[in-house]
């Protein structure tokens, strides 16, 4: 018996706005951690950069263009059928409108305000990384 998990490699993006909002989005209630807010992001194909992955996902689930910015951070969390490592870029938004192709709905919200919001687990640290450093231009 193989013990041992998949391994997904994910690009996740911290969309910034003009106004120093984050976009954050609701998985479908059908899918896995369905119901719960994310960060926007996907599976990196191969050959594909971080930045490039990035920008696909977020054309594919949102319809809208950004570009990627500094790293934020990265994740390895365990959930109990897989193994994730999240790489976690700050995003600039720079046109269309987020368009929920992918997920229940979407919404812009106030880095201080993502505490009133469910997250899957690996999630935490990402909003930990984005309070603690604060939400100066300075870290975008």
């Amino acid at each position: 018996m193989n013990l041992e998990l998949p391994h997904k490699q994910i690009g996740v993006a911290v969309i910034w706005n003009q106004s120093g909002q984050i976009l954050i989005d609701r998985r479908k209630a059908s899918g896995t951690m369905g119901g719960l807010w994310e960060f926007p992001g996907g599976k990196i194909e191969p050959g594909e950069t971080v930045a490039e992955c990035i920008i696909r996902e977020i054309r594919e689930e949102l319809a809208i263009e950004i570009t990627v910015g500094a790293h934020l951070i990265s994740i390895n969390h365990t959930y109990p059928n897989f193994q994730l490592t999240a790489i976690v870029h700050h995003c600039q938004h720079i046109s269309g409108i987020p368009q929920p192709l992918e997920s229940e709905e979407v919404r812009w919200v106030k880095a201080s305000d993502l505490n009133n919001y469910q997250f899957p687990a690996a999630n935490v640290a990402i909003i930990h990384a984005i309070q603690d450093r604060g939400a100066s231009t300075e870290t975008r």
